[in-house]
């Protein structure tokens, strides 16, 4: 799926349309020391009972995520584009 580098749309804190540079979402690792972190990795431990938190199915598509800054106020909204969907999303060259 190609976007273009900037798009003409709604910005919720200047109330009209104005054009958005889009970026391409990236999730940042998770810290290894927070406290669901940790918890999880106690009840791992051990051979006591059932291992918690093994995956039985992975999803095959992934909602994709874009980041849209608006040019005026530089007000950063997160858009999903098409629920899921396969495809990976690229910026395209204009």
């Amino acid at each position: 799926m190609k976007i273009i580098r900037e798009i003409n749309t709604y910005c919720p804190k200047c109330n009209k349309h104005t054009p958005h540079s889009v970026k391409i979402y990236s999730k940042k690792p998770e810290s290894g020391l927070s406290m669901g972190t940790r918890r999880r990795l106690r009840k791992l431990k051990g051979y006591i009972g059932k291992v918690k938190g093994q995956a039985t199915q992975k999803k095959v598509a992934k909602r994709q995520k874009v980041l849209l800054e608006c040019k005026q106020c530089g007000y950063i909204v997160e858009k999903v584009l098409g629920g899921r969907t396969k495809k990976k999303i690229e910026i395209k060259a204009q």
